[in-house]
């Protein structure tokens, strides 16, 4: 048990450590803007010398001198200091904003893919989906003041050492006052850290109920659901509540004795500035520079300290995406490959759900041939869904080979795999769009002929010029605007676009009614003519009418295959057998 606990947790600062190195490599072309970063840092933190060296200056010059020409010639050299430090640290600024926006470019592809491989992979992981907005969060850190705080805090000592200079107990006050506040902060994340974190789990569970309550706001109502709803969301949400506030005293606690802490410190040097003026052991120049210093070589410690909660979520949002970069690698290239024919090969599959510890279907295997279609017939969890989704390469077989015209379906790049698979599940999503942009898959230039041929193949076309917007018709919050047998009927012209050499149909009867028995077996008739391959998941002889052949499934095996007339014969004599037999006297 501790071994493999062990295993686990290599394994996992494996991951860790090669997505870092993968976000590092992406960044490697930020290199040289960095590089000019700490260069233009380095010179405002010097140029920040221009206002105690200024005062300086006059308290020990100037007014012992009465010297207006002095203070005119150091006031002008003061003006172009200040602007020339204001010009590079504006600069910086957006030198890092862009830095998170080039990060961002760089990356989103990859932790796009990854993202939906990840999710596909595991069925359902929040995580995942939550990995876009944790490159976002590392995107806007950049822009953050905490971000440029980071190139200050190096120069604190050179602070530090201009007081030591001044007197060395100006800067051991300064040096303590600073310690002070990193442990007062130190602190204040110790305290808060676990109640953040719960508030943030709470406000996470409660924002998803809230968000399957509104996608299905028909069951909550006609069920009388809208209160119990209520109740639970608010209990978690509440309980979110309430550990935020929590946190909040605490940090605001801690924040307010830092500010206190702060303002004593500052009120405490310029005292003992004067305490050493009066004894004669700096100038007044010195008295008042100390104190501006002060605030200087304390004020990134401050940002930090002010801007922890960014840069650690910004931290933990890197951790994040490093470990799903580390968990999915991203793939070899594959060489394109010509139009495969439609001759599928399932030789002896087993398929595990994902995170599942075993194989929920296996030893399936059956040969299609262009022009042939196959029917998967089988009772509610029999797996038709598992291997609808192994054949449209959302699952990976956990044994055995799934082959298109003898190529692994492991072969083909992913995007032209979808090109040539078209997938029907038994959840139908649209996306935000017009009904063409659905249609084409997203396609930034859909070919209009084949979004209208798909739509016609799939019976879905009249219905469309029915829309008073028809093919422009835009869909919002997952084509809520249209009825189930609508939003099935776009999501089968989906599946049919672009001419697909194999169909695959996840119960396709569920919501189609009638277009069932009208729809169907033309659009299965059509592509078997143009030499493609059907399977069918269904059990209803409307959605089977075009199947050359049936696989009967249970419990996640199979148990038959052949003829689709020879199976349907062998399954219904049994039930005829037992309706006519009479029961024996007595039976229960």
């Amino acid at each position: 048990m501790a071994s493999s606990e062990t295993g686990d947790q290599g394994s996992s600062r494996r991951k860790l450590r090669l997505g870092h190195g993968e976000l590092a490599q992406l960044a490697r072309g930020e290199g040289a803007q960095i590089t000019l970063v700490a260069v233009f840092a380095a010179f405002v933190n010097v140029l920040m010398l221009t206002g105690p060296l200024f005062m300086l200056q006059v308290y020990d010059r100037v007014l012992p001198a009465h010297s207006l020409s002095t203070l005119l010639n150091l006031f002008m050299l003061v003006v172009f200091l200040f602007g020339v430090m204001g010009v590079l640290d504006w600069a910086r600024g957006r030198l890092l904003a862009r830095i998170g926006a080039d990060l961002q470019t760089r990356a989103e592809r990859r932790v796009f893919y990854a993202t939906i491989r990840q999710a596909s992979e595991r069925d359902t992981d929040l995580s995942a989906h939550n990995a876009l907005r944790d490159l976002e969060t590392v995107q806007r850190y950049y822009g953050a003041p905490v971000a440029q705080a980071w190139f200050d805090l190096p120069w604190t000592p050179l602070y530090l050492g201009v007081l030591f200079v001044f007197h060395p107990w100006l800067g051991w006050l300064a040096t303590a006052g600073g310690l002070l506040l990193v442990g007062l902060s130190a602190l204040t994340q110790h305290f808060t850290r676990d109640r953040l974190g719960d508030a943030g789990k709470l406000e996470n569970r409660s924002r998803r109920l809230s968000d399957d309550l509104l996608d299905d706001v028909d069951t909550v109502m006609s069920l009388g659901m809208r209160e119990a709803g209520f109740q639970r969301w608010r209990q978690w949400r509440h309980g979110a509540m309430t550990a935020s506030i929590k946190a909040t005293d605490v940090s605001g606690s801690f924040h307010s004795l830092i500010r206190t802490l702060r303002m004593l410190l500052q009120s405490t040097m310029l005292a003992l500035g004067a305490y050493l003026v009066l004894q004669a052991e700096v100038t007044a120049g010195a008295m008042v520079a100390g104190s501006i210093l002060m605030g200087r070589a304390l004020a990134p410690v401050e940002q930090v300290i002010g801007g922890w909660t960014t840069w650690s979520g910004a931290r933990a949002a890197r951790n994040r995406l490093a470990h799903l970069l580390g968990s999915t690698p991203e793939p070899a290239p594959r060489t394109a490959l010509a139009r495969p024919k439609a001759k599928l090969s399932v030789e002896d599959i087993a398929i595990a759900r994902p995170q599942a510890d075993r194989a929920s279907s296996s030893q399936i295997s059956f040969t299609l041939e262009p022009g042939e279609a196959l029917g998967v017939i089988g009772p509610t969890g029999s797996g038709k869904s598992t291997l609808a989704r192994a054949l449209s390469h959302n699952f990976k077989p956990y044994s055995g080979e799934v082959l298109l015209d003898e190529v692994s379906l492991d072969q083909y790049d992913p995007d032209h795999l979808g090109q040539l698979v078209g997938y029907l599940p038994q959840r139908i999503t649209l996306f935000e769009g017009t009904l063409t942009e659905n249609i084409a898959r997203l396609s930034e230039e859909p070919d209009i002929a084949q979004v209208v041929e798909a739509a016609k193949r799939a019976g879905a076309h009249r219905m469309i010029l029915d829309l008073p917007q028809g093919y422009d018709t835009v869909l919002h919050h997952n084509g809520s605007s249209l009825s189930d047998r609508q939003r099935h009927l776009v999501a089968l012209a989906r599946a049919l676009y672009g001419d697909p050499v194999l169909l695959v149909l996840d119960e396709p009867d569920l919501k189609l009614g009638a277009d069932a028995g009208l729809a169907l077996p033309a659009t299965i008739r059509h592509l078997k003519s143009r030499g493609g391959a059907a399977v069918v998941m269904a059990n209803s002889p409307a959605a089977l009418a075009e199947c050359d052949r049936l696989l009967v499934l249970d419990r996640g095996a199979q148990r038959a295959l052949g003829p689709r007339d020879e199976i349907l014969k062998r399954l219904i004599a049994p039930a005829q057998h037992s309706r006519l037999t009479p029961r024996k006297e007595g039976a229960a």
